[in-house]
C-alpha cells in the first residue's frame, strides 16, 4: 500500500488537525457532575456523555494529570464540540479554557448556585445547538499522513507475539516511513525487554529519559507488590494463553513498534506528541486506562491486537481489534476487525497482514465503525497517581 498518496475522508478541525469522528461530548469535571452529563445525553440525542470517577480534592501532579487528561480528551480531533459540567466554576473554567485553545466550540456550566435541574436545562439547550452545528459539518479529503495512530495490546497469548503484534509492527513501520505520528506505551509490560526499546531510541538523551521512566515505574511496582505479581503480570488470561513470564510478554509486546521505527521522544501520561515519529508514553498497561491516555494525547485511530480476546473500546477513539488466535476469531468474531490467523497457516505474509490492517484503518478513518463502536464499548478510565487530600 502506497500511503504517501492514500487519502481518507476526515474532519479538518479549527487548529488544522484531522479527526475521523465528529462527537459532541458532555465532559464532567468531576464525579459529582456525572448525573448532569448523563441527563443532558438523555435529553439531547447525538451527544456523548463521558462519566468518570475522579476530580475532587486531587492535588499536585495528580491534579495536573486529571486536568491534562480532560483537556486532551476535549481537544482530540475526533471531538467537534464540548460541553463541560462541573460542581463549581473555577476548575470548570480550567478545562474549558484549555480546550478553547484548539478553536473548537466549548461551553462550561457549574452546578453550585444553580442545581442539577437548571444546569441540565441550560446545558441541554447549548448541546442541542452544538449537535445541529456539528451534524452540518462535512468530511473532506485528508492525507493518511495527518492521522495520529496509537497502539496497545491486551489479553496477549502466544499468537500475539508471533503474529498479531508483528502485524501492528509492520503497519507502524509503514506509517513511520510515511511521516505519521505514532504512540505506544505500557511501561510495565516492557519489563525484560526495556534494553531493546532503549536501543531503538533516536538519541542517548531519549534513551536515558525512557530508562528513567521505566525504572521509576518498575521500582514503584516492586515497592508495592505483595509476594509477587502472579495473576497481574502476566494476567490470568496471559497464563491461560501460554505466556509464563513478564519477559515473554514483553518480547511479544515490543513487536508492535516494528523493525524500522525509532523512538523519537518520551511523553508523560496524556501528553501530546510534539511532532511526527514514534513516541513512547509512560502509561499503565491496563487497557481502558492506557487507551484513555492516548486519546487525551490526540490519537484518532487505535490498533489493538489481542490473543485471548480483549473487548476494549473507547468513547471517542475507534479501537481496531486484530487477532491471530483461531479460537478467539471463531468464538469472539463479533469483536475482531482484522483476522490474521492466515499468518499461522502460512497463507499470508507479514507484509500482507500489515496492509490488511492499514486498509481497515483507512476504512475506519473514513467512517466505518469498528466492532467495539458497534457493540457500544465506551470504556474510559482516568489514571490516578495517589490518594486525594
Amino acid at each position: 500500500m502506497d500511503l504517501s498518496k492514500q487519502k481518507i475522508m476526515g474532519y479538518r478541525r479549527e487548529n488544522g488537525r484531522v479527526g475521523v469522528r465528529n462527537h459532541v461530548i458532555l465532559l464532567p469535571l468531576d464525579d459529582l457532575s456525572n448525573a448532569a452529563c448523563l441527563a443532558v445525553e438523555n435529553h439531547v440525542k447525538g451527544t456523548l456523555a463521558l462519566p468518570h470517577h475522579y476530580g475532587r480534592l486531587q492535588f499536585g501532579a495528580d491534579l495536573e494529570l486529571h486536568f491534562r487528561t480532560l483537556i486532551g480528551i476535549g481537544s482530540n480531533p475526533n471531538v467537534a464540540a464540548v460541553v463541560v459540567i462541573g460542581i463549581e466554576p473555577e476548575w470548570t473554567r480550567v478545562i474549558t479554557d484549555g480546550i478553547a485553545k484548539t478553536g473548537k466550540p466549548v461551553f462550561g456550566f457549574s452546578i453550585e448556585q444553580n442545581g442539577d435541574i437548571n444546569t441540565v436545562a441550560a446545558a441541554s439547550r447549548k448541546a442541542k445547538e452544538l449537535v445541529q452545528w456539528a451534524t452540518g459539518l462535512q468530511r473532506e479529503e485528508c492525507m493518511v499522513k495527518e492521522l495520529m495512530v496509537s497502539c496497545k495490546c491486551g489479553e496477549s497469548d502466544t499468537t500475539s507475539g508471533i503474529a498479531a503484534n508483528p502485524t501492528v509492527g509492520n503497519a507502524f513501520d509503514k506509517l513511520y516511513e510515511n511521516g505519521n505520528t505514532l504512540l505506544f506505551g505500557e511501561t510495565s509490560e516492557i519489563t525484560g525487554g526495556e534494553h531493546l526499546v532503549a536501543q531503538r531510541c533516536r538519541t542517548p538523551e531519549i534513551a536515558a529519559q525512557f530508562m528513567k521512566m521505566w525504572s521509576d515505574y518498575n521500582d514503584f511496582i516492586i515497592a508495592n507488590k505483595t509476594n509477587d505479581l502472579s495473576d497481574s503480570q502476566p494476567t490470568k488470561g496471559n497464563i491461560l494463553g501460554g505466556l509464563t513470564t513478564i519477559e515473554e510478554k514483553a518480547l511479544g509486546n515490543i513487536q508492535k513498534i516494528g523493525k524500522k521505527c525509532m523512538v523519537d521522544g518520551c511523553l508523560i501520561p496524556a501528553e501530546a506528541p510534539r511532532g511526527p515519529g514514534l513516541w513512547f508514553m509512560d502509561s499503565s498497561s491496563a487497557a481502558a486506562e492506557m487507551v484513555t491516555l492516548v486519546s487525551a494525547a490526540g490519537a484518532v485511530v487505535h490498533f489493538f491486537p489481542t490473543g485471548q480476546g480483549n473487548v476494549i473500546g473507547n468513547p471517542i477513539l475507534p479501537v481496531i481489534k486484530i487477532s491471530a488466535n483461531p479460537r478467539t476469531v471463531r468464538t469472539m468474531s463479533e469483536h475482531i476487525d482484522v483476522d490474521v490467523t492466515a499468518l499461522l497457516r502460512r497463507e499470508m505474509t507479514m507484509d500482507e497482514a500489515g496492509d490488511k490492517l492499514l486498509d481497515m484503518m483507512v476504512q475506519t478513518a473514513s467512517g466505518r465503525n469498528t466492532s467495539a463502536e458497534v457493540l457500544g464499548h465506551r470504556e474510559i478510565v482516568m489514571t490516578k497517581l495517589y490518594r486525594s487530600a
